[in-house]
């Protein structure tokens, strides 16, 4: 058998990947974050493929590319196995054998065959152990380990999902029926951890397969044990229903973004989503004010509109109809970002070239919309990785210039978070920038066009491995806090954490302002953890007025089972967790998040875009139905005149009848998850005294007094009236299935 040219080509790079290039420089950065996550999600095995040329303008040329460039991989592997299993049995090289049955296990996880994978890695075991290649065996354990549990997640989880499934702790309806993949999964970490007690990946998914079993904590051996009460249930809080596939919300997706918002202005809220992979369409779903959704994506003219990692809402050109922003390339190389303008009858125009914002195209995975110059148009930063990042000044006439370099704001790293805040409250909007791998940046801004960054005076530059990142005001008094998530992917530190042991990676970053100062609270608020967060982002759950805040979790190996985290504000002392007693510790990986009343019955209720980092680790997504309280509420709908339509930047202060004051600034949320712009406001058990708009353009003030309670109002600038919005309300509860 002759061996194949275009096999033959590309064989120089074929393992570099693969296990066997330890002095690989980008394998040591890996390395160096992601401890204790053993990585079969695939991506490395394509990595010596990817030189395929495509048109970064293009969306269905970077969709070709993609799969020409898995084609390519496969091809050429099988074509090399193929051709040295035809050798005479005395001259093969049965440990470039080995390594081809890898590569294509590698490969059929990234795609999804865990079966298939389950077979490569079990030949290629077969041959390290003949060989005594007891370092690479001892790699391929961890590796069968974990394809066996995903195996569990797909004959389980997946083909047979229910309201409950992949939420932690394993509920009973949740236990796999098909048991061979966490009882394989079982044996082998049962193995590892027989070698290595110390081993906490092992130990902490260990726990997880007794526990899809329905054999936690009495059958696991008290030696790898993680105590029962480290997964306690906090007390009063309700537990949260999964409705999405009822709903009709529960497409199945790579990793994404959220926007929840009333695309259609017809009072109720519509979810629109994205996904990586780059052949896959956003999803605009029209809600139907009965409780269902309906896909409306070809409709709108959004079908074209490929891949995605991260979407953002706004309103461009201040006509009162919100627009899609939509950013591409995150974590992987530069294409081109989309502006959808909202046309108003249910359709989008891709508006990206016309408005300056399509060249050059970058990989980028964070943009936030703020009036940085405060003349009544919304402007946009976008940041890039390893690229400088990017300020575009809403010239108002539908186009966009970028003026990063006059206004000292594009500088070059691998930015992952963005978030615009006014923290020293001088009535201009401030930008702060989270960085993987280096220093973060707060630009404060000069009001002259120019920013001057400030973050090392500040103290507020670490994480230096950090990733999501928003302003809130958590303590109500009046100045942004900010909250930055730290990204040191360790399964090892979340097994710490839950073992009550301290976490050696970086940790999550709360950053109290002091009128303009910060301090680092985070410990004090109970935030010294690790929690490998992706999306995220906060609201009122329990409308007790104080803003929670949900975390998206994971990593892109398959091992990264790690739950998604919901904390309640208690009282802006201390965050406590009540992941489990909400039911939301959703397990599969956690990205676009939103905080919306998607029923108008006065909660909001929590939308979790769920998927990985490769085709074969899509999951669906979840809504979790408020099951709700009796503290009232009110919702804010909020339009500029002067200021920016979407009245972005705009503060309300509202004054209870308990004497507290609550504080809220119009935005969206975080840099990773998008909820609507209409402010949702709890009031524990009291009313509202008076409720106080700052317009940042006029810079006027409305005062309303006596708001009444639980309802919805719209205010408009400059108009002294407030005007009452009539919603109908239902119950998602109501269509709740197992």
């Amino acid at each position: 058998m002759r061996f194949p040219k275009r096999a033959a080509a590309l064989l120089p790079l074929l393992y570099i990947f693969a296990g066997t290039a330890q002095d690989d420089r980008n394998s040591r950065v890996i390395r160096t974050w992601t401890e204790g996550i053993t990585d079969i999600s695939g991506l490395s095995a394509l990595t010596p493929f990817s030189s395929v040329p495509y048109d970064p303008q293009d969306l269905n040329s970077i969709c070709a590319m993609k799969r020409t460039v898995v084609a390519d991989a496969l091809q050429a592997t099988t074509d090399y196995l193929a051709y040295l299993e035809s050798l005479p049995v005395a001259g093969r090289n049965e440990q470039e054998i080995m390594k081809l049955h890898h590569q294509l296990a590698q490969l059929a996880m990234y795609r999804g065959d865990v079966k298939e994978a389950i077979t490569r890695f079990e030949t290629a075991y077969g041959f390290a152990t003949k060989l005594g290649l007891d370092e690479f065996k001892h790699s391929l354990e961890e590796k069968l380990a974990v394809a066996q549990l995903r195996r569990g997640e797909v004959e389980n989880c997946l083909q047979h999902r229910n309201a409950k499934s992949c939420i932690l702790p394993i509920h009973a309806d949740a236990r796999h029926r098909r048991t061979e993949g966490s009882q394989r999964a079982i044996e082998l970490f049962t193995k590892l951890l027989l070698k290595d007690l110390s081993d906490l990946p092992a130990r902490w998914l260990l726990n997880i397969a007794y526990m899809t079993l329905g054999k936690y904590p009495q059958g696991v051996p008290a030696a790898y044990l993680i105590p029962a009460e480290s997964f306690a249930q906090a007390t009063g809080v309700a537990e949260f229903v999964d409705v999405a596939a009822a709903s009709g919300l529960d497409n199945s997706n790579m990793a994404g973004g959220t926007i929840v918002e009333d695309f259609d202005q017809d009072g109720y809220l519509d979810v629109v989503t994205s996904t990586q992979d780059s052949c896959g369409p956003l999803k605009l779903r029209r809600n139907l004010g009965n409780g269902t959704f309906v896909d409306v994506t070809s409709s709108a003219g959004l079908i074209n509109q490929l891949g995605g990692l991260n979407l953002v809402s706004t309103d461009y050109n201040n006509d009162g109809r919100p627009d899609i922003y939509v950013l591409r390339g995150g974590w992987e190389f530069p294409m081109r970002n989309s502006l959808l303008r909202n046309n108003g009858n249910g359709t989008f125009t891709d508006v990206t070239a016309e408005a300056g914002l399509a060249a050059p195209a970058t990989a980028s995975q964070t943009a936030v919309w703020f009036d940085f110059d405060q003349d009544g148009w919304l402007d946009l930063f976008v940041g890039n990785e390893f690229a400088p990042s990017q300020l575009f000044r809403n010239l108002g006439n539908g186009r966009f210039e970028d003026v990063g370099v006059k206004a000292g704001v594009a500088r070059s790293a691998f930015t992952k978070g963005s978030a615009a805040a006014d923290y020293d409250n001088d009535g201009l909007p401030d930008l702060y920038v989270s960085n993987f791998g280096e220093a973060n940046f707060l630009y404060h801004n000069n009001g002259d066009g120019t920013f001057t960054e400030v973050a090392g005076s500040l103290g507020v530059t670490k994480p230096d491995y950090s990733f999501p990142v928003w302003f809130m005001d958590y303590d109500n008094d009046g100045w942004q806090d900010l909250f930055v998530s730290g990204y040191v992917q360790s399964l090892a530190d979340v097994a710490r954490g839950y073992l009550s042991q301290p976490v050696q990676g970086e940790t999550f970053k709360v950053y109290r302002n002091l009128k303009g100062r910060f301090a680092d609270v985070t410990r004090e608020v109970g935030m010294a953890r690790n929690a490998l967060t992706m999306g995220c982002n906060f609201g009122d759950f329990d409308n007790d007025g104080y803003l929670d805040f949900y975390l998206g979790t994971g990593a892109p190996s398959y091992g990264a089972l790690v739950p998604n985290l919901l904390f309640r504000n208690m009282k802006g002392k201390l965050f406590q967790d009540v992941t489990y007693s909400a039911g939301v510790g959703h397990l599969q990986k956690g990205h676009g998040i939103a905080f919306a009343d998607l029923d108008n019955d006065g909660d909001q209720d929590l939308f979790l875009h769920s998927g990985g980092a490769v085709p074969g680790d899509s999951y669906a997504n979840a809504l979790f139905a408020n099951p709700g309280n009796r503290n009232g509420w009110v919702e804010v709908k909020v339009a500029g005149m002067k200021t920016n339509r979407a009245a972005i930047g705009t503060r309300l202060r509202l004054t209870l009848t308990d004497g507290r004051e609550l504080h809220r600034v119009i935005n969206t949320g975080t840099s990773f998850g998008t909820s609507p712009l209409q402010q949702h406001i709890g009031l524990g058990t009291a009313g509202v005294r008076s409720l106080v708009v700052y317009w940042p353009t006029s810079k006027t003030t409305q005062t309303f007094q006596n708001v009444t309670p639980n309802q919805a109002i719209e205010i408009t600038e400059g108009k002294p009236t407030l005007r009452p919005l009539v919603r109908r309300r239902f119950d998602l509860l109501a269509n709740r299935t197992r």
